[in-house]
């Protein structure tokens, strides 16, 4: 099938890092996932290599944006480690993750495309990780491939994807924030800037530029999805949710 579509994805795990400026020592994230970071996710799925420039400007080409379901917590963790060889040590780092968190990431454009790395997903070459390889999905990030034209109307229909725990303990926000691109024709308003625009994810001449971000809200969608029953130290049938364990544990100490 010619034509456009959005492809959504569920981006949630224990830890997730996002960096858009890491230099040398300090390893920051950003409070949502980036560009650069999710079209990673879907070049790794696609098994595209980190010098196939040509491949990777696909992808940089569809346009991005992304909803705050879960804002998750930031924290920061020290880093020792020693030359491979020498066994020198190397500087102490400090690398920061978001916790807890989840987001609903949409990309529109070529529908050809887009169902190649929906299928990708499915099945992916190298394994999906958030921002950062030791920081694993919780569950398969596909939310699949919509008939649509127009990434907001996604981003405004999916409905809200907070963890269970998270539900239970929060009330249903009013409007959920939305990170995205600046539609074509769009008028221009105040906006962001960030340099996770990839060019090139070779180590030799890793390269991004700067992208435009407009920040909107949309109403939180409904009706909510009522999480499954979980049975006493396990996870809803069908699905496998390695901290549900520790949820059961948490609820019947309170």
């Amino acid at each position: 099938m010619s034509g456009t579509g959005v492809l959504a994805l569920r981006l949630a795990g224990p830890l997730q890092s996002w960096g858009a400026s890491s230099r040398f020592t300090r390893r920051t994230t950003e409070s949502a996932p980036t560009k650069s970071g999710v079209v990673g996710l879907l070049a790794a799925a696609a098994g595209i290599e980190r010098g196939d420039d040509a491949r990777l400007a696909s992808l940089a080409g569809l346009r991005f944006g992304v909803r705050v379901d879960q804002p998750g917590t930031r924290i920061r963790d020290f880093h020792t480690a020693h030359h491979g060889v020498t066994g020198a040590s190397m500087p102490l780092s400090e690398r920061f993750y978001l916790a807890d968190a989840v987001f609903v990431a949409a990309l529109e454009g070529d529908h050809a495309l887009l169902t190649s790395l929906d299928d990708a997903l499915r099945a992916p070459a190298y394994p999906p990780y958030l921002g950062r390889r030791s920081c694993p999905p919780t569950e398969p990030v596909g939310l699949g491939l919509h008939e649509d034209t127009r990434l907001e109307g996604v981003l405004a229909r999916v409905p809200w994807q907070a963890s269970a725990w998270y539900r239970r303990r929060h009330p249903t926000p009013c409007t959920l924030t939305v990170l995205r691109e600046r539609a074509p024709g769009e008028p221009v308003t105040a906006a962001d800037v960030l340099r996770d625009q990839p060019v090139s994810f070779d180590a030799a001449h890793r390269q991004h530029t700067l992208r435009t971000i407009t920040t909107t809200t949309v109403p939180t969608p409904t009706p909510t999805p009522t999480p499954a029953p979980v049975p006493a130290g396990g996870s809803p049938q069908g699905t496998h949710d390695p901290f549900a364990a520790l949820d059961v544990l948490e609820d019947d100490s309170a």
